[in-house]
């Protein structure tokens, strides 16, 4: 068994949760925060089966597809603002960022 924790960004968390469930498989949804945009994501747990890995990871790359987006950047606080760029600039942001973890025990009550 193993555990897939696969972060999306928001904008492609509700096709991700729906495609999950019409292929029947259980997940968890966290809400969670991206470091470098500080821009809202979802983060999904997903224990499976190993021979289920590559349906959920196709169903992960069908949903969760990357875009290019114009982001204002966020203006240094006490740093050293010589290299800070005061109009929004073009980022990729999508896609999806996943771990797959060995479960050794799982119980269910």
């Amino acid at each position: 068994m193993k555990l897939i924790i696969a972060v999306v960004q928001d904008q492609d968390s509700n096709r991700l949760s729906d495609a999950l469930m019409k292929a029947n498989y259980r997940a968890t949804k966290l809400a969670s925060t991206g470091g470098f945009l500080r821009a809202g994501n979802t983060t999904f747990l997903i224990g499976t089966e190993d021979e289920h890995i590559e349906s959920v990871l196709s169903l992960i790359k069908e949903n969760c597809k990357s875009r290019d987006q114009l982001v204002a950047p966020i203006s240094p606080m006490g740093g050293n603002a010589d290299s800070y760029v005061p109009y929004p600039v073009e980022v990729q942001v999508g896609g999806a960022t996943v771990f797959i973890l060995p479960v050794e025990h799982f119980e269910q009550f």
